[in-house]
C-alpha cells in the first residue's frame, strides 16, 4: 500500500479546524485508503479507538444506518465527551438527507467530521447550502506517476511510464501484475459501477429538481464518454457532441446533451478546462476542453484507436498540474495556443507538451506560443526526448518523465 502523502498532509493541516472535510474523487481513487490511513496517523498520535468512529456505507454492517436519523443516533451515543470525537463517513452520498445529520453533528462541541463521496453533485445541493463556507473540499485522483513508481519497487522509468500510460494508475492496477486482460477487467468494473451506479444515485438526489433532466438512456451516456475520451486535448462543445451523436444516426437535443455532460462531470471522469485569452486576460466560453480522470479508462474507451501519444502524455500532465495544486486553463495568444497556463498563489507557469521535439517544425509549433508571450513568468516545454532538452532563451525543455518524478 502507498502513503498518499500530498494527500495526507492536506488532511492533517485542518486536524481540528471548525470545518468539515470533504474528500471527493472517482471511485477506486483511494479514498477510503487515505482515511485508513489518516485514522492510523491519529492513533499513533495517542487519540484512543473509542475516539473514532469509522463507517463505511459501501459495507453492509452499516446498511441500516443508510437512514439518516438512524445514523446520527448511532453516533450521537458514541460522542466522547470533553474529548474530540473523530466521524469518518465513507461513501456518505449513499445516505438520503446525509446533510441533516452531517449538519447535526458539526454544532456539537469536539467532532471532528470526515466524508467522502464519488458524486460532485453531492457538493452543489443541500449540504453546499446548510453548511457554505463550513466545508472544505480535498480533491483526490488515482496514483500519480510518481505514487505509482513507489509500488512498483522498479526503476526503469520509461518502461513504468509505458505501463503507467496504458493501464493508468487506480492503486488496484498498480498492484496487479501487468496483465493487459486483468487491467480491463477490473476497468470495465471501474466504469459500469460509476455509469450506473453514481448516475442512478445521483438521480435520487435530483428527484426533486425540476430543470434537470433524468439519465435514463445509458446507450448515449456511453457514446458521448467516448467522444469525449477520443477529443481529449481538442476543444469540444455541446453542439460539437451532438453533431457526432446526430451523425451516428440519431438526433439529440443540446439539452439532453448538456445534462448527460454534466453527469460525466459530476462523476470525476472528465475534468473541463476553460480556455484564456492571455493578450485580452479574460476567460473564452466557448470550446473549452475536457481531459479523462485516467489514461487508462481512456485506453479501454477505446479500444480499437491508435493510440494518441502526445494528447496521452497531455492528459497526464494535466493531472499532475492538478495534484500540486494548480488552478489549470487553456491559454490562447492570437492564433496560437499554449497547452496550459498553472496558476497557484497568484504566479503562473506556462506549458507546452509534446511527445517529441525532434521534428524542427514540431519544434517551432510548441516553442512560438510562449515566445509571444510578453511576460516574465516561467516557460516550459515537457517532452518524452532526451535529445531537445535545454534552456531556448528562457524557455526551459524539460523530460516529462523527469518532470512527473519531480526531478
Amino acid at each position: 500500500m502507498v502513503e498518499r502523502k500530498e494527500y495526507l498532509e492536506k488532511i492533517k493541516k485542518w486536524r481540528e479546524k471548525d470545518v468539515i472535510k470533504v474528500v471527493t474523487g472517482i471511485r477506486r481513487c483511494g479514498k477510503s485508503t487515505l482515511l485508513e490511513q489518516y485514522r492510523d496517523y491519529l492513533i499513533s498520535t495517542g487519540v484512543s479507538s473509542e475516539q473514532i468512529i469509522f463507517i463505511n456505507f459501501e459495507d453492509l454492517e452499516f446498511e441500516e444506518l443508510l437512514d439518516y436519523h438512524k445514523l446520527y443516533s448511532y453516533i450521537k451515543e458514541r460522542l466522547i465527551p470533553d474529548r474530540y470525537t473523530y466521524i469518518f463517513l465513507d461513501e456518505i452520498q449513499k445516505v438520503e438527507s446525509f446533510e441533516k445529520t452531517v449538519d447535526s453533528l458539526y454544532i456539537k462541541e469536539k467532532t471532528d467530521i470526515y466524508i467522502t463521496g464519488s458524486n460532485a453533485y453531492m457538493l452543489s445541493g443541500e449540504l453546499a447550502t446548510l453548511l457554505s463556507g463550513r466545508y472544505v473540499e480535498i480533491s483526490m485522483l488515482p496514483l500519480s506517476f510518481s505514487e505509482f513508481c513507489q509500488l512498483k519497487e522498479k526503476n526503469n522509468y520509461d518502461e513504468l511510464f509505458a505501463e503507467y500510460m496504458q493501464n493508468g494508475g487506480f492503486p488496484y492496477i498498480a498492484q496487479i501484475d501487468d496483465s493487459k486482460e486483468k487491467a480491463d477487467m477490473y476497468l470495465e468494473g471501474i466504469y459500469n459501477t460509476i455509469i450506473i451506479k453514481d448516475i442512478e444515485e445521483r438521480q435520487k438526489r435530483r428527484e426533486n429538481d425540476p430543470n434537470k433532466r433524468k439519465i435514463t438512456d445509458l446507450s448515449l451516456l456511453r457514446n458521448i464518454a467516448k467522444f469525449l475520451a477520443s477529443s481529449v486535448g481538442s476543444p469540444v462543445s455541446v453542439k460539437s457532441i451532438s453533431d457526432y451523436i446526430t451523425s451516428s444516426g440519431r438526433k439529440v437535443s443540446a439539452n439532453t446533451v448538456n445534462d448527460y455532460l454534466d453527469a460525466l462531470v459530476e462523476a470525476f471522469i472528465f475534468y473541463p478546462v476553460e480556455r484564456y485569452d492571455i493578450v485580452g486576460k479574460q476567460t473564452l466560453k466557448m470550446n473549452q476542453k475536457l481531459y479523462i480522470v485516467d489514461t487508462g479508462i481512456r485506453r479501454y474507451l477505446l479500444p480499437r484507436r491508435n493510440y494518441d501519444l502526445g494528447f496521452s502524455l497531455e492528459n497526464i500532465v494535466f493531472l499532475e498540474l492538478l495534484r500540486r495544486g494548480f488552478k489549470v486553463n487553456i491559454g490562447k495568444v492570437g492564433l496560437t495556443e499554449v497547452d496550459f497556463i498553472a496558476e497557484k498563489n497568484n504566479r503562473l507557469h506556462y506549458y507546452q507538451v509534446t511527445a517529441s521535439l525532434i521534428d524542427e517544425n514540431t519544434f517551432k509549433r510548441e516553442i512560438t506560443p510562449l515566445q509571444n508571450i510578453s511576460d516574465n513568468y516561467p516557460k516550459t516545454i515537457l517532452t518524452l526526448d532526451r535529445f531537445t532538452l535545454g534552456d531556448y532563451e528562457g524557455i526551459e525543455v524539460v523530460n516529462a518523465i523527469d518532470w512527473l518524478l519531480n526531478k
